[in-house]
């Protein structure tokens, strides 16, 4: 049986296959969908050795390969790291901060992987986007104990309070410049390797949002206060990677609302925010919202259910400000009728998370096979009112995705009930081993053992 989808109404996909041409890199986007960021965990790990830990693998690279052969405009990694003494999880991929001019591009086996990584994601005309991030106060306490942040405000509700995470420190201007020098390396380093482009992560509550939080950042210098200020640490790396890169690189920026609309964030400073992310020549602005103190991936109005968007209220309060970069809202759409209204509604194009690891090809199911819906999952519909349990449990069947795809294998049918009963066993052992693991071990994503895998490419209902 073919899988059961979301239905949408009667609607043209056309304008999801336009092209887009980015202002400030005169990149051209084949079309408007763009797989945003997820967590991989798949790149080495060795707590001992640090210079062993966060190359990508070669599951890594067979599972961007699949993606770029999906049809996608634009393809962001998940969250490589800037900083390895702060990682958000063992397995994530890692960049030291060593002088380009010492590194040997034909034998570095970072490199080289960086290289494949990249050549794999763009193998179908993807515009490739490293997403570079450094989680500051939301590192896990078994990872650093005392983790820089903006100001010293301790992660201890929402996800703050079912795990441990250290006290931080307010970052020092020392400390500062060497973050800022870190990314800017990053982004060099991986233009070397390939890379079209580099997305800074400034939501969901990691560093560079901390500094932007008016919650989380109370510092009293010339990074804290004003929106101006809050906003600094972004403007000066975005500055140092444009100096530091070609012309042609992409810049890209994945920006938060819920700390902004839990502090009365008006539309006088989003306007204000807009305006200073085109002055430091941002191509691309991602609006999500969210973060491990107070998670949004969820409906809490019956409004943004029936529009599906988690933060179309946030992005609509945006976009009439944006006057040359390029906005793409991320969270909850599921159909080609609410990605059709988003473009509508003034929006340049939309992020897909879950549903690209359901579905790697989706952007040509929609666009060449008439598919009107992403399938719909019996467990992790985030598509309801409330619903905050329902996105933990639609993460890890996205993270079992990865792992599927990444072993060249096809991901399985999330509508089909005998797939589902052996997804749910299979997050059963993995909530009772998190807790568990020792710090040796990368406990990625579960393990999907009593489906028969099948070939990736192999669409037909899954059998026990």
């Amino acid at each position: 049986m073919p899988p059961t989808r979301y239905t949408s109404r009667a609607v043209d996909p056309s304008p999801l296959g336009s092209p887009l041409t980015l202002p400030f890199s005169s990149v051209v986007l084949q079309n408007r969908f763009m797989k945003v960021a997820m967590t991989e965990r798949l790149a080495t790990w060795d707590p001992d050795d640090i210079n062993a830990s966060g190359i990508p693998t070669q599951q890594l690279i067979d599972l961007y390969g699949h993606w770029g052969d999906g049809g996608w405009g634009t393809i962001v990694t998940g969250n490589i790291i800037i900083d390895p003494t702060h990682l958000e999880a063992a397995g994530n991929m890692i960049l030291a901060s060593s002088p380009l001019s010492s590194l040997n591009t034909q034998t570095d086996p970072r490199f080289i992987a960086y290289q494949k990584l990249a050549a794999a994601g763009k193998r179908g005309g993807s515009v490739f986007l490293a997403q570079l991030n450094h989680p500051g106060r939301q590192t896990e306490f078994a990872l650093q104990e005392n983790p820089v942040s903006a100001s010293d405000v301790q992660l201890t509700k929402g996800i703050g309070a079912l795990y441990a995470f250290g006290k931080p420190h307010a970052a020092s201007l020392d400390e500062i410049s060497h973050i800022k020098a870190a990314f800017v390396h990053a982004a060099a380093y991986l233009e070397k390797a390939g890379f079209d482009g580099i997305q800074l992560h400034a939501a969901h509550g990691y560093l560079l949002a901390q500094f932007l939080s008016p919650t989380a950042n109370l510092r009293t210098d010339s990074y804290g206060g004003s929106l101006t200020n809050r906003a600094r640490l972004i403007a000066e790396i975005a500055d140092g990677v444009r100096g530091a890169t070609g012309p042609d690189f992409v810049l890209a920026i994945k920006i938060n609302s819920v700390e902004f609309q839990d502090a009365g964030f008006s539309t006088e400073e989003a306007a204000q925010l807009v305006a200073l992310l085109e002055e430091h020549r941002f191509d691309i602005v991602e609006l999500s919202g969210g973060t491990y103190e107070s998670p949004a991936w969820h409906h809490k109005r019956e409004s943004t259910r029936r529009r599906e968007a988690f933060f179309i209220e946030f992005a609509e309060l945006v976009a009439p400000h944006v006057e040359r970069a390029r906005t793409f809202i991320t969270g909850g759409i599921r159909t080609v009728g609410a990605m059709v209204d988003a473009l509508e509604s003034g929006l340049d194009g939309v992020g897909l998370g879950r549903p690209s690891a359901t579905e790697p090809r989706l952007p040509i199911e929609i666009l060449r096979n008439g598919q009107k819906g992403c399938i719909k999952p019996l467990v992790g519909d985030t598509n309801v009112l409330g619903g905050e349990d329902s996105w933990g449990v639609g993460a890890s069947l996205a993270g079992a995705h990865m792992l599927q795809i990444s072993l060249n294998q096809q991901p399985i049918d999330p509508s089909d009930q005998t797939s589902i009963d052996g997804f749910l066993k299979g997050f059963e052992k993995w909530v009772a081993a998190f807790p568990k693991r020792s710090k040796r071990e990368v406990l990625d994503h579960v393990r999907i053992e009593t489906v028969k895998p099948r070939p990736y490419g192999v669409v037909e209902s899954s059998t026990a």
